[in-house]
Order: structure tokens, then sequence, then C-alpha cells
């Protein structure tokens, strides 16, 4: 199973809807949104390409209670899951939260596969050694808005995830998608 893993859209809907549109492309079946979505009109265009979201709070909270209703008229479209989110997809157990922090503590634990954060707006994808011999994926897809991308001038990214073979991939977008 594929995912996109996105982060930080801050309340800008194209650049989210052009990164799951291109994750569509690729087969991706669900999408995890890692914080920082603030409002539901972020959300409108993206719900209608038939793959389900599921997102957690970030520190810019946004319209909690309107999330919460666009989740409950979805029809499965749309999953908000509040501070995070334990998820089963493609049979592997999977930790969302905004936090770098949080992400990287849960990694450690070594109970999920794959755990997945934001905040930094900084891409990264490595290998957390976990508590209990092994390692856990720990990746932050930045942000899909391309916004404070430290060092960079305006580089929207995101990840597209095979969960079957733990394999995942920073993709970036044009500059003229970040303009909503």
């Amino acid at each position: 199973m594929k995912i996109c893993i996105v982060s930080d859209s801050h309340d800008r809907s194209k650049p989210l809807e052009a990164a799951i549109t291109e994750a569509k492309i690729y087969g991706a079946q669900a999408v995890i949104h890692c914080g920082d979505l603030i409002g539901v009109n972020t959300l409108r265009s993206s719900l209608k390409l038939g793959i389900p979201i599921h997102a957690v709070h970030g520190n810019n909270i946004g319209d909690v209670a309107a999330l919460y209703r666009m989740m409950v008229k979805s029809a499965g479209q749309f999953y908000y899951h509040g501070q995070e989110a334990i998820l089963e997809l493609g049979g592997r157990k999977i930790f969302a939260t905004h936090m770098p922090h949080h992400g990287q503590a849960f990694a450690c634990t070594g109970d999920y596969d794959l755990v997945c954060h934001g905040h930094s707006h900084t891409a990264h994808i490595e290998s957390q050694s976990n508590i209990k011999g092994g390692y856990t994926w720990l990746v932050n897809p930045g942000s899909v808005a391309g916004i404070d991308t430290p060092g960079v001038d305006a580089v929207a990214t995101w990840i597209l995830g095979d969960l079957e073979r733990m394999t995942f991939d920073i993709r970036t977008m044009q500059h003229t998608l970040l303009e909503a």
C-alpha cells in the first residue's frame, strides 16, 4: 500500500491538493496529514480526490469544531484524530503527531513500524533505533505549502511512502503550486 504523507499546509489548499493528486497517480490509497492543517476550506478540493485523509492537530490548530463537523459529514473520507493518531494501514502500525520530539519518542518505543511528524517544515527520513533492538522509520514530510523552509527559497515537500517495501521518497513541488 502506498501513502501520501503531508504536513504544515497552513490553510493553503492548492499545494495540498497538488501533492495528493500526484500521490494518487503513483497509487497512494491514504493520506496522513501531520498537523497545522488549520481550516476546513483547506480540505474541500482534496476530499474530492477520493483518498481518505487522516489528520492530527498541530500547534496552529485552527477551527477544531469545524474540522470535526467535516469529519462527520465526510462519509469516511476524512478522519480528524486530535493530538495524535494510531493507525494501521497496509498491515503496518503507524503513529502520527505534529511535534518532532513526540515523534522521536514514539519511534524509540519500537511499537510502530512508521512514525510521522511535522512542525519543522524540513523534510527528512531516518531510521530510528528503538528499545526493542530494532528500528522504526521516522519521517517528516516538511511543509506541503513550502512555508519557512530553512535555507531554501519556498520548496514545498511531501513524502510518498510504500508500506509494503517500507520505502519513503521526499517529493518537491514547483513554486507555482505554492500560491494559494
